[in-house]
C-alpha cells in the first residue's frame, strides 16, 4: 500500500505465491509508476497479512519505507509555424495552410502521448469559433522518448474558403498537467484567396555588397515560375534570377534566402549606377495580378512595373 502526500491510501493487490518451505526465500518485485504520487509517500509492505502459513514471528513481515517524487513542475514549450514560418499578428497566410505545432517537454519519463493535451480553435470572420477534431485535417503524433525528445506535433490542414481575418487559439499542456502558458497561444492571420502578387522591392537600396528583394504572395499556392530581370537602363537583361535561385517562397510576406551581389550573367561585376529591375509570374498559365495593402506607397518607386536600385560599391 501507498499513502500519498495527502494522507489518501493506495492498495497495491500481489497475487498470491507457494508456501515457503524451511530455509526457503521469497523475494518480492514490483515495478511502481510514480506519476500519481508528487511529493512525499509511504511504501507499507506486509508479507503474509492473513496468516496463510503458519510463523512463529510476524513483526519481521513488514516494511514502511518513505519516498518522495520529485514533481514536473516546469511548462511544456509551445511552437506553431504557418507553412514553416513563425509568422507576426495579422500577417497573410494561404487559405490551404499547413499548420504544424509542436509541444515539447523537458521531462525523460513522462510521454506525451494524450490527444486531449493540446487543444485547437479558430474564429472566422463572421467571430464563429470552430473546434477541431482529430481526424481528416488534424493528425496529432505523440511524443517518442525513443527518439531522443518529448515532442508531440499536430499536423493541421484546413482550408479557410473566405477571405477576411482569422484566429487561431491553441493550448497545450503535458502529461503531469502543467500548461505551456497562463494564457492560450493566439495569433491573427489573414486570407486573400485571390492570387496575386505585391511590388518587389529589393532592401537595402542602395547597396554596396548584396541585396535581398522584399514582396507578399496571396493565395492557396505560390507560383510555379517566378522570375527577377534586372536591366540597364537601356533595357539590356543583364541578370535574371530564377524561382529556384530565390531559395523558398510561401504565400504571405517574403524575405528571399537570395542575395544578388551586383555580378551579371557571367559572374563579373557591373559597374556603379542605377538599375531597372521586374518580377515574372506564372501560375497554372496566368500571370499574377498586383497585390496592394491598404496604406501601400510603394507605386511611386515603380513606373510600369519597373523598379530602380541603386548599385554602389
Amino acid at each position: 500500500m501507498i499513502t500519498d502526500r495527502n494522507n489518501v491510501p493506495h492498495d497495491i493487490i500481489i497475487p498470491k505465491r507457494k508456501a515457503l518451505v524451511a530455509g526457503d526465500t521469497l523475494t518480492l518485485s514490483y515495478s511502481l509508476d510514480t506519476r500519481n504520487y508528487p511529493g512525499n509517500n509511504t511504501l507499507f509492505v506486509e508479507f503474509n497479512p492473513d496468516n496463510d502459513q503458519p510463523e512463529q514471528y510476524h513483526y519481521n513481515n513488514v516494511l514502511f519505507k518513505d519516498f518522495t517524487v520529485r514533481e514536473d513542475r516546469f511548462n511544456p514549450l509551445l511552437d506553431v509555424t504557418f507553412d514553416g514560418v513563425h509568422i507576426l499578428n495579422k500577417d497573410i497566410v494561404a487559405s490551404k495552410p499547413h499548420i504544424f505545432i509542436r509541444l515539447k517537454d523537458e521531462s525523460r519519463y513522462l510521454e506525451i502521448r494524450d490527444t486531449s493535451s493540446i487543444s485547437l480553435q479558430v474564429r472566422y470572420p463572421d467571430q464563429s469559433l470552430h473546434t477541431y477534431s482529430f481526424g481528416d485535417t488534424m493528425r496529432f503524433t505523440p511524443a517518442n522518448l525513443a527518439n531522443g525528445e518529448n515532442t508531440a506535433t499536430i499536423d493541421f490542414m484546413p482550408y479557410f474558403p473566405e477571405d477576411g481575418e482569422y484566429e487561431l487559439i491553441v493550448t497545450g499542456k503535458d502529461a503531469a498537467g502543467n500548461k505551456a502558458g497562463d494564457l492560450e497561444y493566439r495569433i491573427v492571420f489573414s486570407v486573400i484567396n485571390k492570387p496575386m502578387i505585391s511590388n518587389l522591392l529589393n532592401y537595402p537600396n542602395p547597396f554596396t555588397t548584396s541585396t535581398a528583394f522584399v514582396f507578399t504572395v496571396t493565395g492557396s499556392e505560390v507560383p510555379q515560375n517566378m522570375r527577377i530581370q534586372i536591366l540597364t537602363i537601356t533595357g539590356k537583361v543583364v541578370r535574371e534570377i530564377t524561382k529556384d535561385e530565390l531559395g523558398p517562397i510561401h504565400i504571405g510576406r517574403n524575405i528571399t534566402e537570395y542575395k544578388w551581389d551586383g555580378t551579371d550573367m557571367y559572374g563579373q561585376k557591373l559597374a556603379n549606377g542605377v538599375y531597372i529591375y521586374r518580377v515574372l509570374t506564372n501560375l497554372n498559365g496566368k500571370s499574377l495580378d498586383k497585390y496592394k495593402a491598404a496604406g501601400d506607397n510603394t507605386d511611386k518607386y515603380f513606373n510600369k512595373g519597373y523598379g530602380k536600385m541603386y548599385l554602389m560599391r
